[in-house]
């Protein structure tokens, strides 16, 4: 799968675009601010129906616009498929694949797999619990539908036990026979949310390890846990045993929706132990990871975005990054970066299959 051609008007500071890929590796020089990372977004959005940086569409329309289109075509299974993203202020977004408009959204996911590394990875180091969560979701979701629907009902229920909650401690009563309907759903859901991280996280940890050794050169050691209140205990008894907790604090205190990764350097928190260097080693691996396990859950490989990934890690960790990526391991690859003779450098001794692009102020033109 590659994405062939990409038109986008209105988007962020991309007033109109047309550009034509390589199915393999394509480039974007420019100075911060340019568009490079916006432009990683428009495709990022394609596949997931929402961007990448920005949770309202409305954010994401050029100034002074009230609207935005994004469209893609593809070589899908040796088959041409289109799919166009787009809004407008003050009505729903619009994503439609071969001209028919989708009843969910969430049908869309999967279809068209994709990976980015950013720099705004480092909150899945530095930032709370639910960030690692949703590393863990997006991934499973690409491939897993009905993990994402267990995802998107758990969270519903979730919501509804909590109000319950609320007006329990409100009025002094509490609906227990609506507690149990809620608890009774929560389990079901929770359980299978709880089965399916797991499994990910025990599948995904040696090939993490085994990208962090080939970047580091094998010197480091990395560890990836994965924390959950179910690996000790039922979750209908954690609900039962929390209940008092629950009603005092007005919300559910435990269950799947408190998992979370432990993220170690040689047995240490990798938010402290960890030098940017390492740090950023280990979110690319991460991802380099995740694409492996969706290359092989769902034999499709995955674009690849890679934003401004040469930044804190020295020229040998660079240089295996991309050859790692350049080979036929990987498929279809983004990457952006703000100096052409330090890309072209590093691209040159990897391969000579791959087209430049400059963008400046939002305006994208093919150099190579």
């Amino acid at each position: 799968m590659h994405l062939k051609t990409l038109s986008v008007v209105n988007f962020k500071n991309i007033k109109e675009a047309l550009i034509d890929f390589s199915p393999r590796l394509n480039t974007f020089i420019g100075n911060n601010g340019a568009g490079k990372t916006n432009l990683l977004d428009a495709l990022y959005s394609l596949s997931f129906s929402k961007s990448f940086f920005s949770t309202s569409d409305q954010l994401n329309v050029t100034y002074d616009e009230n609207w935005f289109m994004i469209q893609g075509k593809y070589l899908r299974e040796s088959a041409e498929e289109t799919v166009v993203y787009g809004f407008q202020s003050g009505q729903k977004k619009l994503l439609k694949r071969n001209g028919k408009a989708y009843k969910k959204m969430s049908d869309h996911i999967g279809l068209f797999p994709l990976v980015m590394v950013s720099p705004s990875d480092a909150s899945l180091i530095l930032g709370g619990s639910e960030e690692r969560r949703k590393f863990m979701d997006g991934v499973i979701s690409q491939y897993n539908s009905a993990y994402l629907e267990d995802l998107l009902r758990y969270n519903r229920v979730l919501l509804q036990r909590n109000n319950l909650l609320k007006k329990a401690a409100e009025s002094g009563r509490l609906d227990n026979d609506m507690l149990d309907v809620y608890d009774g759903e929560l389990t079901y859901c929770g359980f299978r949310i709880h089965q399916q991280r797991k499994e990910f996280v025990k599948n995904l940890k040696p090939v993490f390890q085994f990208f962090y050794s080939q970047i580091s050169g094998g010197n480091e050691q990395v560890g990836l846990v994965y924390q959950s209140e179910l690996n000790r205990q039922t979750f209908e008894k954690l609900l039962k045993e929390s209940l008092a907790c629950d009603r005092a604090a007005r919300f559910t205190t435990t269950g799947t929706h408190k998992d979370d990764l432990r993220l170690t350097l040689a047995g240490y928190p990798l938010k402290k132990a960890g030098s940017q260097g390492q740090q950023k080693t280990y979110l690319v691996s991460l991802k380099l990871a995740q694409f492996e396990f969706i290359r092989e859950i769902s034999g499709v490989k995955p674009i690849l975005l890679l934003d401004d990934i040469f930044d804190k890690l020295d020229k040998n960790r660079v240089e295996e990054i991309v050859k790692m990526v350049a080979g036929d391991r990987f498929g279809q690859i983004f990457i952006t970066d703000t100096n052409r003779d330090h890309l072209d450098t590093i691209l040159h001794s990897v391969t000579p299959d791959y087209r430049i692009f400059h963008v400046s102020n939002g305006k994208i033109e093919a150099i190579r």
